[in-house]
């Protein structure tokens, strides 16, 4: 079955325009529950209560307020709010192109299909070849639902895709995490760790080797609990325990897997590891 538009607009950029449709990219699939009254079973019902005044107050007698210091707030109407909005367009402006390698992906937060609207196939497809052939992709502002959200449209497969995207002030600096400090390895523990890497290395990512494992077993759960059956889950196995770095490296790459807990025994098949010869760092820094 076609998918089902959920909106549509124009691109436009310089003096071109390109009628366009927007297509749900992808959907949180989470397992949700709904709270129910542990007496009767009756499902709940949310509500708001003063607890200034001790009463529950309906939607009709709320008002907005925006805190600008402690305990104190200034009110705003829906009409207050309407005058805020952006200018009601369905306009998609691409300002500039930047190449794709220079986008940090923290900055993404959905996605969304662009498809050609009536009209607009011929444009459509030109965009979307040259913006591959010149390895490009483009920066626009989307007006919707009153705010001028930053997006990023990028080729994807035989047409565009765009990322709405958080504004610099929305994400915060990496700078602000503790990442320990810096050591220097020796270079039969670089290789080992090379050697890992390229051990559990693929030539692609493929979505459909994972799967949400949680949502597996609640629904096996909810299945269990209709037939009037206990749950039962299967025992979780012992997490690993860290342990020395360089003994850890050699037994993964001995067993294929992860590193084992402390407690285990190292395996009789791991064999003596070679020491690694000198790394020739003048050769890869280019000096001669």
């Amino acid at each position: 079955m076609a998918a089902r538009a959920i909106g549509s607009g124009t691109i436009s950029f310089g003096l071109v325009s390109i009628p366009f449709k927007l297509f749900t990219a992808a959907s949180s699939q989470n397992i949700s529950f709904n709270m129910l009254h542990k007496k009767c079973g009756g499902r709940m019902k949310q509500q708001y209560l003063c607890p200034v005044d001790n009463v529950v107050v309906e939607r009709t007698e709320m008002v907005k307020g925006y805190e600008f210091a402690k305990d104190q707030y200034v009110h705003f109407t829906e009409e207050d709010l309407k005058k805020l909005d952006a200018a009601k367009s369905d306009a998609l402006e691409l300002v500039e192109f930047v190449p794709e390698s220079t986008v940090d992906l923290v900055y993404m937060e959905k996605s969304y299909y662009i498809g050609p609207d009536k009209g607009g196939d011929k444009a459509y497809q030109l965009l979307a070849q040259s913006m591959k052939r010149s390895q490009k992709i483009a920066v626009g502002r989307y007006n919707t639902r009153g705010r001028e959200q930053l997006v990023l449209i990028r080729p994807y497969h035989n047409g565009l895709i765009m990322h709405y995207v958080y504004y610099a002030n929305e994400v915060r600096a990496f700078d602000e995490v503790g990442v320990g400090s810096v050591s220097a390895f020796k270079d039969i523990e670089l290789d080992l760790a090379d050697k890992l890497i390229e051990q559990l290395s693929s030539a692609e990512f493929k979505a459909d080797k994972y799967k949400d494992e949680y949502q597996d077993r609640v629904k096996s759960a909810v299945e269990q609990k209709v037939a009037g059956k206990e749950i039962t889950v299967a025992e979780e196995a012992p997490k690993a325990q860290i342990i020395d770095l360089f003994e850890a490296l050699k037994r993964s790459l001995a067993s294929g897997a992860a590193p084992p807990s402390a407690k285990d025994e190292a395996p009789e098949s791991v064999k003596p590891v070679k020491k690694a010869a000198p790394r020739d760092t003048k050769k890869k820094s280019g000096t001669a």
